[in-house]
C-alpha cells in the first residue's frame, strides 16, 4: 500500500466540505435572516494554487448558501454541490461527471455526514478539531483547526506531493 506522500501525488480532484473545515463550523444569522459565513484569505489562496496546478477543486456541502456560491465564485470553483446532506451520493455523481477514479481523489472534511465520503476516496483527510467519526476515517488530520487554515494545509500537503 502506497504512503501518504505517494497517494497525495496522484490526486486530481480535492473535494471538500464547507462548514468546519472552510469556516469555523458557526454561522451567523442576522435578524434580517441573511447568513453570513467568515472565509480564511490564506484557504483561497491554497484553493487558487490547486487550480492552477491542474487539480480539480469541488464542493460539497449539506446545507445551502449564498455565501458559499459567491466565495467559490470568487475562487473559480464551479463544481459546487448544496444542500446534500447524503455526500456519499454526492460524491458519486462527481465521480461520474468528471470521469476520475476514486483513488485519485482526496476529501477534507470534519464531522460524520462526511463519512460515507470519506471512506469512497484514496485520501480521506480531517481538520484537527474534527469529531471522532471524521478522525477515524481519515488518513491524514491536519495540524489547523476548521476555518484556521486546514483547507491551506491540505492543499500544501498535496501540492507538495507532486
Amino acid at each position: 500500500m502506497p504512503g501518504l506522500r505517494e497517494t497525495a501525488a496522484r490526486i486530481r480532484m480535492a473535494v471538500f466540505d464547507v462548514d468546519g473545515v472552510f469556516t469555523d463550523g458557526r454561522i451567523w444569522i442576522g435578524s434580517d435572516g441573511v447568513e453570513y459565513k467568515s472565509f480564511s484569505v490564506r484557504d483561497g489562496f491554497g484553493i487558487k494554487a490547486l487550480l492552477a496546478a491542474g487539480v480539480e477543486v469541488a464542493i460539497i456541502s449539506g446545507r445551502d448558501s449564498p455565501a458559499v456560491n459567491k466565495r467559490m465564485d470568487e475562487l473559480g470553483v464551479t463544481r459546487v454541490v448544496q444542500g446534500r446532506a447524503d455526500k456519499g451520493t454526492a460524491l458519486a455523481q462527481l465521480l461520474r461527471e468528471t470521469g476520475i477514479p476514486a483513488a485519485e481523489v482526496a476529501y477534507l472534511g470534519d464531522d460524520t455526514p462526511d463519512v460515507a465520503a470519506m471512506r469512497m476516496v484514496g485520501l480521506p483527510a480531517t481538520v484537527a478539531d474534527a469529531h471522532p467519526d471524521a478522525l477515524a476515517a481519515s488518513a491524514w488530520v491536519s495540524t489547523q483547526p476548521g476555518g484556521h487554515g486546514a483547507v491551506r494545509e491540505f492543499c500544501e500537503l498535496l501540492l507538495g506531493a507532486r
